[in-house]
């Protein structure tokens, strides 16, 4: 990857943290499961979560293609303190977003798509 495009994909997450403040981490995963690019608090493993994310997606569109939903739209997962959410950014890239539990969803999912369709033309 050359310092330009990482750059870039950086400042696609940064933008995206920018404008939801309750986004608390971001990243850019390759669809086999690999980070490209995160912004995560430094006790959280890249690795895991890359892998985490292609593993959400994947069973989710199994799943959604089994009970006949059609082609999966997004992940989300809701814990105690907030949520998991995952989207396809294009075909080799998945973009996940951690946010608190105050998080506005509908605000999250519109800039989450609009960072997901940069991404896409990017990777």
């Amino acid at each position: 990857m050359s310092q330009s495009r990482g750059d870039t994909l950086e400042s696609v997450l940064n933008e995206l943290q920018g404008s939801i403040p309750e986004i608390d981490a971001c990243a850019i995963v390759s669809v086999e499961g690999l980070p490209i690019v995160s912004a995560l608090p430094n006790d959280v493993d890249e690795a895991k979560v890359a892998a985490m994310t292609a593993a959400m997606l994947t069973l989710g569109e199994k799943a959604a293609m089994e009970l006949g939903k059609g082609a999966l739209e997004q992940v989300n997962i809701k814990g105690e303190h907030g949520w998991l959410l995952a989207i396809q950014a294009g075909l080799n890239a998945c973009l996940t977003v951690s946010t608190t539990d105050q998080a506005k969803l509908g605000l999250v999912f519109l800039d989450m798509k609009r960072a997901a369709e940069k991404i896409a033309e990017m990777i």
